[in-house]
């Protein structure tokens, strides 16, 4: 989750130099006002992305502020590092725990019978962590809604070199809805849920190992909603007809680093090759090394 949280960051920072965004909603005093961690962290990291760059602007030159799924991104984004640091500190906590029952204790000699089996921390914290990273998955389908439609993004229709006969990226953005929607069924609470078993013995259970499984499948889509994201910003920025120079010192290094790998798209072709090579770009930890040996380390 951590490193979906960073690539999720890098791929927004490009998105908002493809749409011309205005960065000045990271300007670190907005954020002491309101020092939640994550909150602190992503705008840390926006600005670290989006030094140097000449592809974004000013509050009035092409609008007074930008849609939240910009605007907030390290609202947004911060609040899914905050769910995420308080997942690992319980995850911690558990896999250094005695969970037996009976427990024997060998100073004494006792034997106490207890419930430190009960899955229910960790199912409340994987139904946590659902939500956290369904909402990253979700805001990163509203960029990609405004890559492709051309009435807010002032780039061609489904970002496509040549409409009509091409359709460009717009299945692609129906990949994202639908991997979006799937995680908005999957992020009910598991933990909510209890079936009374051994002669109602046990009656009251945790679901906790249906969180993680969800959790999972949350973790997965939203990789590949991500990558998905990041073939359009790239895209975006192709069809500003700059071939990414004038990018930010961060930006810069993610939009080589897809190009190395993906071509840019000038005619349609089978596009589910391109989000596999993205999603594979971004979970194997290659944008993110490419920052780091440009000396950019997310936090």
């Amino acid at each position: 989750g951590e490193g979906l949280a960073d690539n999720c960051d890098a791929a927004a920072a490009l998105t908002l130099e493809a749409l011309r965004g205005i960065p000045d909603a990271f300007n670190e005093e907005i954020h002491a006002l309101r020092p939640h961690g994550g909150q602190v962290r992503v705008a840390a990291n926006m600005r670290r992305l989006l030094k140097g760059s000449r592809f974004t602007t000013v509050p009035g030159e092409k609008r007074v502020q930008d849609a939240y799924s910009l605007r907030c991104i390290p609202q947004v984004h911060g609040a899914t590092r905050d769910a995420l640091e308080h997942a690992r500190m319980v995850l911690e906590i558990e896999i250094n725990s005695v969970t037996d029952n009976p427990l024997l204790f060998r100073e004494t000699g006792e034997v106490h019978s207890g419930g430190n089996f009960h899955g229910q921390p960790l199912a409340l914290v994987f139904d946590y962590l659902s939500c956290a990273v369904a909402e990253l998955a979700g805001i990163s389908e509203r960029r990609i809604e405004r890559l492709v439609n051309p009435c807010l993004s002032g780039l061609p229709a489904f970002l496509s070199f040549n409409g009509g006969l091409n359709s460009g990226f717009m299945l692609a953005h129906y990949t994202a809805a639908a991997l979006v929607s799937e995680n908005k069924v999957l992020a009910h609470p598991a933990s909510v849920d209890s079936i009374p078993t051994s002669a109602n013995q046990e009656d009251h259970v945790s679901m906790g190992a249906n969180a993680v499984r969800k959790a999972l499948v949350i973790l997965e889509n939203g990789w590949r909603v991500l990558g998905i994201e990041a073939l359009c910003a790239a895209q975006g920025v192709d069809l500003s007809d700059v071939e990414g120079t004038g990018l930010g010192e961060g930006t810069g290094a993610v939009y080589r680093t897809i190009r190395e790998r993906i071509s840019q798209m000038t005619e349609d072709r089978i596009i589910h090759k391109d989000m596999d090579a993205a999603y594979e770009l971004l979970k194997e930890g290659v944008i993110l090394r490419a920052l780091e040996e440009g000396g950019i380390c997310l936090s």
